[in-house]
């Protein structure tokens, strides 16, 4: 056994390379002859086919197993539904459109399935084997045949995108609307040529060989910023109403307030997006009175009206006449304050004045300006009456004969003045007018809601006079006596005022002020007497002031119950210094 198995090891050992080469060129040639087998019944394979190859693509249409027919009518519905995409990096929005769009219909694609179905059966005989493979493993994309756009579809079609894709820059802006501050961030714009996408959309050839999409670009137009600290530097303020300028004689318009913190607004901007509108955190107070409705309203109706008679000399008449002038036409906005004083100026004989009879120190005698206390008692009524707010006034040293009691109203240049505010929305404008011995006094404005007032006083308490006898070194025995000092009788007089609604029906009622009017004696001068005679005060009433016939001399108490207020009152004993023009 061992001797066999020697043998079998020496032949094996003895086997030549050249033996061993022929049997693996006989393998590769089995090999071979098997694969060029199966090569040649897959071009058989491919050659007996009348359909498509798998992945096989028309215009990027897969057209895989589909016959001749099959294929054309793919071709011409799914080819002209395909949708093109038309985008750009920097949009998140798209647009697509499909390619019928261009121009292409049914006919531009006839027969182009029987055209490539051609292509693949006119391959070689061993081609075919290898580009079914080829498609097959998807290395193929297929053919492509575009045909000539209809050119008046593809412009008409171009100018809609240049169109669409065109936007016009959204510049920072900002409106004041329903209370509130309505900022507008900027968005730049775009400038998009119909020419440029024409050009873009013509070259299908390439574009659907990239997924049917197109890449457009355009122009980048900047818009304007605006800031919050161009806003605020803009509309920050007060508000005010309409008023009435003097200078000009016209209206200024009104200005809304508002209020805001630029920097916390700024965030908000910041974190907005681009021609986003954005509610700011701002205060903003509308006027109550525009330019527009005080223009229909200005000076419409008389708001108070006062007339009172003018007598005395032609000198105390002038005066009245001349004060009563340098107010006439003069305007108040809203808000303003009236100074008798400072409107009609110092009372000069430069100035026009003349010497008229004024208290001075409790006695009557010639100063100049004096009388155009009546102006101011006359505008002091007429105000009462438009229901203004008086701010400064005070009553006469003694009782006045050309006005009721409690409504007058005593001035001097550099003591007591008369002053009054302008409280309403609209201007006022005080209009004098002297005729016929009568001053009249009216206060116009506009009366919104029909409102009226009246003015009623009531005498507290009065202090007869009495006559004073006094011996004049000057007279001798036996000369008649004669008046020195005319008497005034001392009264304490309270008016009220009373606001009417439209209806006659009382909105309010209060106290207005306290006239404190002094006693004055009635002073007789005598000649010394040989013997002394005793000095026995009378008592009287006599020369009360008579006053004009509309101004009733009874006191008047308000017809509704009224509940005292501390008005402009003077203390007991004190009394307006009056240098000149008291009277």
């Amino acid at each position: 056994m061992e001797q066999v198995n020697e043998a079998i090891v020496k032949t094996v050992e003895t086997e030549s390379p050249q033996k061993k080469s022929k049997k693996v060129w006989i393998v590769l040639l089995i090999l071979a002859v098997l694969l060029g087998g199966a090569y040649a019944g897959l071009c058989a394979y491919a050659n007996s086919l009348n359909t498509f190859y798998p992945n096989y693509h028309i215009n990027g249409i897969n057209m895989s197993g589909l016959t001749v027919e099959q294929a054309q009518e793919k071709l011409e519905t799914q080819l002209l539904a395909q949708e093109i995409e038309i985008t750009n990096h920097t949009l998140d929005t798209q647009l697509t459109i499909p390619v019928s769009d261009l121009g292409y219909t049914a006919e531009s694609f006839a027969g182009d399935a029987a055209f490539w179905m051609e292509q693949e059966q006119n391959a070689a005989f061993l081609l075919k084997g290898w580009e079914y493979l080829c498609y097959w493993m998807g290395r193929y994309p297929g053919g492509y045949h575009w045909p000539d756009m209809n050119p008046d579809v593809l412009n008409a079609t171009s100018a809609y995108l240049a169109e669409f894709f065109s936007q016009e820059p959204v510049h920072g802006s900002y409106e004041l609307a329903q209370g509130n501050i309505f900022v507008t961030c900027a968005r730049d714009g775009r400038a998009v040529e119909t020419e440029a996408v024409y050009a873009a959309l013509a070259d299908i050839a390439a574009y659907s060989k990239n997924g049917y999409r197109v890449e457009l670009t355009w122009e980048q137009i900047p818009a304007a910023v605006v800031t919050a600290q161009e806003i605020h530097n803009e509309l920050a303020g007060e508000v005010k109403n309409a008023a009435y300028d003097k200078e000009v004689e016209g209206i200024t318009v009104e200005q809304v307030g508002v209020s805001f913190d630029p920097v916390a607004v700024q965030k908000q901007l910041d974190a907005a997006q681009p021609g986003e509108t954005v509610k700011i955190t701002a205060l903003v107070e509308y006027p109550s009175v525009t330019a527009e409705e005080l223009q229909e309203v200005l000076f419409r109706d008389v708001l108070g009206e006062c007339r009172t008679h003018v007598s005395g000399t032609a000198a105390r008449i002038n005066n009245v006449k001349l004060s009563a002038a340098s107010i006439n036409g003069y305007v108040m906005n809203s808000g303003e304050v009236f100074s008798y004083n400072e409107a009609v100026g110092q009372r000069t004989a430069a100035n026009g004045y003349q010497a008229a009879p004024a208290y001075i120190r409790g006695e009557t005698v010639d100063e100049i300006g004096g009388g155009i206390c009546q102006t101011s008692s006359t505008l002091y009524l007429a105000c009462l009456r438009g229901d203004l707010e008086i701010t400064e006034r005070y009553a006469h040293r003694y009782v006045p004969a050309y006005i009721p009691w409690g409504m007058d109203a005593t001035v001097s240049w550099g003591g007591p003045d008369y002053k009054f505010a302008n409280q309403t929305d609209y201007p006022i404008k005080i209009v004098t007018e002297y005729s016929k011995n009568y001053l009249t006094v009216k206060i116009l404005g506009t009366n919104v809601d029909g409102r009226y007032a009246k003015v009623t006083n009531e005498v507290l308490s009065t202090t007869p006079w009495t006559t004073v006898y006094e011996e004049d070194p000057t007279m001798t025995p036996g000369m008649p006596e004669k008046e020195k000092t005319s008497p005034y009788t001392g009264y304490k007089v309270k008016t009220y005022h009373t606001i009417y609604d439209a209806e006659g029906k009382v909105i309010d009622s209060h106290f207005e002020a306290t006239s404190d009017y002094k006693v004055r004696n009635k002073v007789i001068l005598r000649a010394p007497a040989a013997v002394p005679v005793p000095d026995i005060p009378a008592a009287g009433t006599a020369e009360i002031p008579a006053v004009t016939p509309e101004m009733p001399v009874e006191p008047e108490v308000p017809a509704e119950p009224v509940v005292p207020v501390v008005g402009e009152e003077l203390l007991p004993g004190t009394e307006p210094v009056t240098p000149e023009g008291a009277l």
